[in-house]
This record gives C-alpha cells, structure tokens and sequence, in this order.
C-alpha cells in the first residue's frame, strides 16, 4: 500500500510539469498520508508533545484534587481514626 501511494505522489509530481494543479494534488496526498497515515495515533496526528501534554494536565488535576481534599478532611478522618481507635482499645 505504501509503495502505491509512492508511485501515485511520484506520478503527480511529474504531471505538474505539465499543469501545477497536479503538484497541489500531490502535496495534498502528501499532507493526508503524513497526517491521517496508519502509524498517526491519537489526535494531533501523532503528536508525541501532545500526548505528553494531555498526560501532564490529567496529572495536575488529580494533584490539586488530591490536595485539596486531603488537606480540607484530614483533621476530620483524623478525629474519626481516634475515636474508632478509642472504641476497639
């Protein structure tokens, strides 16, 4: 599959020696396969930046969530720690 589309950009290249519309062609089958080829994955075409990027906010969310409701109730689960400690001691 590959080499088909090879020779297909290749055959448009030479074409628009005769008409440039047909080098337009090319680089727009050009710009598909490198965009939405078989080796792209997620969106961004494969980015690997953009996955680092989704990766790193997925991470600062759950940090602030951890932190802010950690640091809101520990007092609390502290307290209920003590008192269920109390009760079975």
């Amino acid at each position: 599959m590959f080499v088909l589309l090879l020779v297909l950009i290749v055959v448009l290249f030479g074409f628009g020696f005769l008409n440039p519309i047909w080098w337009v062609a090319a680089a727009v089958l050009v710009l598909g396969a490198t965009r939405y080829g078989r080796g792209s994955r997620g969106r961004g075409g494969g980015s690997d930046f953009v996955e680092y990027q989704d990766y790193r906010d997925r991470r600062e969310r759950q940090d602030r969530w951890d932190r802010r409701y950690s640091r809101q109730h520990r007092e609390r689960w502290n307290r209920e720690d003590r008192r269920d400690r109390e009760r079975r001691g």
